[in-house]
């Protein structure tokens, strides 16, 4: 009979032990799955951010949608940060926390100025469609490394932006002089 230390809780040499250190170590920080999720942990905190400069610095007709919807879109981002960034705790890594490295990291950039509505609005669309894209790219490499926890959870919150994007696009659609 094998020899068995107990550590703590974990009984070392039994599947257990060999599946949670088979889960970190396939989960190098160089691993595209670790990669996708730091991506969108830091794309959260510039989204959030973005999300909120618009909020303020909405005007106009639309002044009271676009300011509570903004909002919304903050806070919903916001709420994602978390979930990412603990998942690439559970498997074996760190999210990024200085903003040095989200701001590396990140592919959304930061608000810029806007002459116009429309032109904040037409960015807000853009970085919805930037985080789908990677969203789905994420699951689909997960799902390469059976990695189910990462595909649901990059399938949850790649919907949140799906809606997000939806009424956006329809902001910009309409054309009906309010976004101009």
């Amino acid at each position: 009979m094998a020899s068995v230390k107990r550590n703590a809780s974990v009984v070392v040499g039994s599947d257990l032990s060999r599946d949670a250190r088979e889960l970190t170590v396939e989960n190098s920080p160089r691993n595209p799955v670790v990669n996708a999720l730091r991506r969108q942990v830091a794309n959260g905190f510039v989204l959030y951010a973005n999300n909120k400069v618009y909020h303020w610095q909405t005007y106009g007709p639309l002044f009271r949608d676009l300011h509570n919807l903004f909002d919304e879109f903050a806070h919903e981002v916001l709420g994602s940060i978390d979930q990412l960034a603990e998942r690439v705790r559970m498997i074996g890594q760190d999210p990024p926390g200085q903003l040095n490295e989200i701001l590396e990291l990140a592919s959304v950039t930061g608000a810029g100025n806007y002459e116009r509505l429309r032109d904040m609005i037409e960015e807000a669309d853009r970085n919805a469609l930037l985080i789908i894209g990677e969203m789905r790219e994420g699951a689909r490499l997960a799902d390469e490394q059976s990695d189910p926890g990462t595909v649901d959870l990059f399938a949850r919150l790649v919907q949140v932006h799906e809606r997000h994007e939806w009424w956006l696009r329809d902001l910009l659609r309409k054309d009906d002089g309010l976004c101009t």
